[in-house]
Order: structure tokens, then sequence, then C-alpha cells
């Protein structure tokens, strides 16, 4: 019930067609923000429930989980700071989730976001199409947002990918992103794209560097939000998510962002695009990095047991 899950809570409740549980180990924030929110059901005409608690046994067969918990990034902090400690929540909560829901799917948002979704499916062991991490399409709406704002166009017809980690090794495909179905190419010069890119890559520091206390919750709450839908709705969305590879583009073992088909059972596809070789090379060394975390983890987990 921090400032991500509870501003998830909030979008979806307020869609209105599926009942929100916000789970929190703090006394009383969730079942107090939860209240709040079901208190503007009729002002916003949302007849759907909106509860708080302090354990799992209220999230019992839910279709959908969100797995927002963790530490927050302070300034200086980079993602990868928050490694075992957030390791060590996600594990906890996904084991919590699974045993009450078993037949759920599980959207992870914890930060590093890559080595966090890694946990969960493998904490979880549930198959991969039904783990997946929310990354790309927040690190795509900001890029959008910055080109949008370049052009002085609206941001609908903006459209952009990116791949890889979250973060510093994000990998943005600006051979397929489009301003109106028109290649960007064509309209910015490539250092303003790259300018673009650099910003969007660190975007997240952005806000962390201005809010001081406290790191981003809107765009991310939105960007769940759409994840949530495509899979509620059964929309098979076209859209990037963190997933576990097995060969695709070349890579095992690791989860990481690629565009994927999202529906009612999850990743309902893993979608491959042929990449040049810069494009490649940038996508296996954001793997490799998230590869790193992985093995991190699991040597503090050989430790600890």
């Amino acid at each position: 019930a921090g400032n991500v899950g509870a501003t998830t809570a909030q979008r979806i409740h307020q869609l209105g067609y599926a009942d929100v549980v916000l789970v929190d180990i703090v006394d009383d924030l969730p079942q107090g923000k939860a209240l709040d929110m079901a208190e503007s059901g009729p002002v916003i005409g949302s007849d759907a429930s909106i509860t708080g608690s302090n354990g799992y046994e209220e999230t019992a067969k839910s279709d959908l989980v969100i797995i927002t918990a963790g530490i927050a990034r302070k300034p200086g902090m980079s993602r990868d700071d928050l490694l075992i400690t957030n390791m060590n929540i996600v594990g906890s909560v996904t084991r919590e989730v699974v045993k009450y829901s078993p037949d759920c799917l599980i959207i992870v948002v914890s930060n590093p976001l890559d080595a966090m979704c890694h946990h969960a499916f493998e904490v979880s062991g549930l198959p991969r199409n039904r783990v997946f991490g929310m990354a790309g399409v927040l690190d795509t709406a900001r890029f959008r947002t910055f080109i949008a704002q370049e052009l002085d166009v609206s941001v609908e017809d903006v459209q952009a990918y990116v791949l890889g980690g979250h973060g510093d090794d994000m990998v943005p495909l600006v051979r397929y992103t489009t301003v109106g179905g028109i290649p960007i190419s064509e309209l910015l010069a490539s250092d303003v794209v790259d300018r673009l890119v650099k910003r969007a890559r660190q975007g997240g520091g952005e806000i962390v560097a201005l809010l001081k206390a406290g790191s981003a919750y809107y765009a991310p709450s939105a960007s769940i939000t759409q994840m949530a839908e495509a899979v509620l709705l059964e929309k098979n969305r076209i859209l990037p998510a963190c997933v576990y590879l097995e060969g695709e583009y070349g890579i095992s073992g690791v989860s990481v962002g690629v565009p994927v088909k999202l529906g009612a059972h999850g990743i309902e596809q893993v979608i491959e695009i042929s990449l040049e070789d810069a494009e490649q090379a940038m996508l296996n060394k954001s793997a490799n990095s998230v590869r790193e975390l992985i093995e991190v983890m699991h040597a503090h987990q050989n430790r600890t047991s």
C-alpha cells in the first residue's frame, strides 16, 4: 500500500470491473487507504470492492497479483543497491501469494525489476507465462513523452519499443519507433534521438533526484494498469514486458524485457523481431547484467541456506 501499490489500486478500482485487495505489513495502513478509495466509489461511479489487509487470506483465489513490495530508491542509490533486501521481500510475498492463489498471474514491479521478476518466477514454481514484470511499458511511456514534447505532437501518435533491462541497460529500438507511422529517423536528427534515449534510460533517476524522498509512481501505476487491463479484459496487447527467456533472441535462463502478446493467460507469446547486430549486442549486454544479479542472489541464497 505504498505509493506505487496504492495508486495502482486506485486506478484499477476506478475502472470498476475488478475487486481489489491492498496488502501491507504496516498495521491499518492498507485498511485506511482502501476505505478512503471505497468512499470515492459513489463519486467516480465504481461499484468495485476495495479492501485492505495485513495478511494474505483476503487475497485468496485472486486472478491477478501485482507485487510492488520492497524498499524504494533514495537519491544516489542504484536499482541494484536494493537487490538482497528486495529479494527477501519479494520471495516471501511470492510464497504467500501462490499459497492462497495457486492459479494467479503475477506482475512484478519491485526493483531491480528484471532480477526481482526472475526471483519471483523461481520461487513461485509457476510456468513462465504467469510471472512477468512491468518495466518496458513505463520505459516506452517515458520515451514517447519526450518524443512528443520534442516534436510538439500528440503522445497518442508516438509508438516506441524498448528491450532489455530496466534502467541504464535499456535497449530502445529506434528503428521501430514511429510518429503517426513515420520512422522517427525521418523527423529527428540522430543526436536528438540519442539525447531522448539517454533521458528515457535515466527517467527513474531524474524523478528520484527531483522528489528527494521517494520515487515515481504516477506513470508506473498507469503502466501496471495497462498490463492489468490486457490480462483482465483478454486484450492480447503487444507490449514490452520482462519474462523468462528460453532461447528467444538467443538468450536462455534469464528474465529480461522483450515484446510480448499479453492476454488472459499472461504471456500468450514472446514476440521475436529481427535485430541488427548493434541492437542484439546491447540486448546481450543487458541480459548479462541481469544474469550477474541473479548469480549474486543465488550465491546469497546458498550462503543463507
